[in-house]
């Protein structure tokens, strides 16, 4: 099945998925006159609230929602593959996804509550199949779209991240434990995480962003100083890391010894790849909560929606990447790690942080843990909203139970079949949305010339 869908997943990330995603980036920066240098302006409304705004949950709380499902195992065992299968280059390739792609979010967060509609209950239901059907009339794609998020659900938002949960059980054990155990404590882990998140899910958006709103900012904070430190003590190679990383970008070849020399598709891929699987700009996830948000009028709400790509990417798996290659460099025995038959992304990452005496694995286990179960949480409340949108209240029960059920199917499964099928789901879902981007664009940059360019962001819009 892993060579099936490792070959599925090269044909659909492949250069023309990689042309779409980069060059929508790149299409809406250059029309929206670089939206990345308001970030600061962004970073300060999202912690501005407007509650007497239309709308369910606080922008800060949609923002938290939607950090809660990108900042996951993305950051962290994402990166570490990508290293190890593209690179030092690959991470590059993930920043500048993150940083063009900044644009991207924006305009789904401005299409979300453009084209968000209020339903008969007072609540707000948004996302790109809304602006599919009301703004190009294509519904089929629409629909498309939302089957594509519902499958996506089942690989990035629940079987990767319980499957991360598990093997920092798993690893703790002794390495010749019994098979029959190592698969019981998966199980358990599996089925604890399953009762946990589904008790969180059961209450709706509110419930949700509520737990992310706490959760996100605590587990990113801890996190991004764990990396610190690491960089700190790792001085020396810190500049070194960082030229190789732009060298090897455009010349693989150029890593050198312990690092793996590919091509520079191969290390555009996984870099890309890894960035929309982390920061998920293009794929059309964030702004289904994001129409969920009290605000004046979209161009607030894009601005906001913009900040998670910044923070995610730019930030964050950025830290990641240059920690990890710095480490390569500084301890042979981190970059030996590649060259195992069992490797995966976790045990680089835990060499990595292995060097932070005492609390260096167990704060990695913490931020593993958190980040994993919050994405579990955010992807939750996409999956349903998509389910909705197909059928109606009706099938959210049974897309409930469904997904809590994979949460346990993904604690037990191969983790490499579980990185690969999310690989393929994310580009499957990302089309449509990247789709409707372009088409939109225009709509897209009369709203920022209207509220931005013209100073007018505290204006309510009259449809709102």
């Amino acid at each position: 099945m892993n060579d099936i869908l490792t070959l599925i997943s090269g044909y659909v990330w492949g250069w023309p998925m990689m042309i779409l995603l980069l060059g929508t980036h790149l299409l809406l920066t250059f029309r929206l006159k670089f939206p990345q240098r308001h970030i600061f302006k962004a970073i300060r409304l999202s912690v501005t609230r407007d509650p007497n705004s239309t709308g369910d949950v606080s922008q800060f709380a949609a923002l938290a929602t939607s950090l809660a499902a990108t900042i996951g195992n993305g950051n962290i065992v994402g990166v570490a593959t990508a290293v190890a299968l593209g690179g030092p280059g690959a991470v590059f390739w993930c920043w500048i996804t993150g940083v063009f792609g900044i644009a991207t979010k924006y305009g789904e967060g401005l299409l979300a509550v453009k084209y968000r509609r209020k339903m008969p209950n007072g609540k707000m239901l948004g996302g790109p199949m809304y602006a599919l059907e009301d703004g190009l009339g294509w519904k089929w794609l629409a629909v498309l779209f939302c089957i594509f998020t519902a499958i996506a659900s089942f690989g990035i938002g629940d079987m990767t991240q319980s499957n991360a949960i598990a093997s920092l059980f798993v690893n703790s054990m002794p390495e010749n434990s019994d098979p029959q155990n190592v698969m019981l404590i998966r199980c358990l882990v599996g089925g604890l995480v399953s009762l946990f998140a589904g008790i969180v899910i059961l209450g709706g958006v509110k419930g949700v962003s509520r737990v992310c709103s706490y959760l996100v900012p605590v587990m990113a904070s801890f996190y991004i100083l764990g990396c610190i430190y690491i960089l700190c003590i790792n001085g020396e190679y810190v500049w070194p890391a960082l030229k190789l990383i732009v060298v090897s970008a455009f010349n693989p070849a150029a890593a050198g010894g312990g690092f793996v020399g590919g091509t520079l598709i191969m290390t555009a891929r996984y870099g890309m790849a890894r960035g929309l699987f982390s920061n998920e700009s293009g794929l059309g996830s964030a702004p289904i909560v994001a129409a969920a948000a009290q605000t004046r009028n979209p161009v607030r709400q894009a601005l906001v929606s913009s900040t998670g790509t910044f923070w995610d990417t730019v930030i964050i798996c950025a830290v990641s990447g240059i920690v990890l290659v710095s480490s390569m460099l500084a301890y042979p025995e981190v970059s030996s790690i590649i060259d195992r038959p069992d490797f995966t992304g976790m045990m680089l990452t835990e060499s990595a942080f292995g060097h932070i005496p005492f609390i260096g694995r167990p704060l990695l286990y913490f931020g593993i843990f958190t980040f994993a179960f919050s994405t579990i949480l955010g992807w939750g409340y996409y999956g349903e909203r998509a389910m909705e949108y197909l059928g109606g209240q009706k099938f959210i029960i049974l897309y409930r139970v469904i997904f809590v059920s994979f949460i346990f199917v993904g604690a037990v499964l191969e983790l490499n079949v579980v990185w690969n099928l999310a690989d393929i789901t994310n580009a499957l879902m990302a089309i449509p949305n990247l789709i409707a981007l372009i088409g939109l664009s225009g709509i897209i940059v009369k709203e920022t010339r209207y509220y931005l360019w013209e100073n007018r962001l505290d204006e309510e819009a009259e449809d709102n």
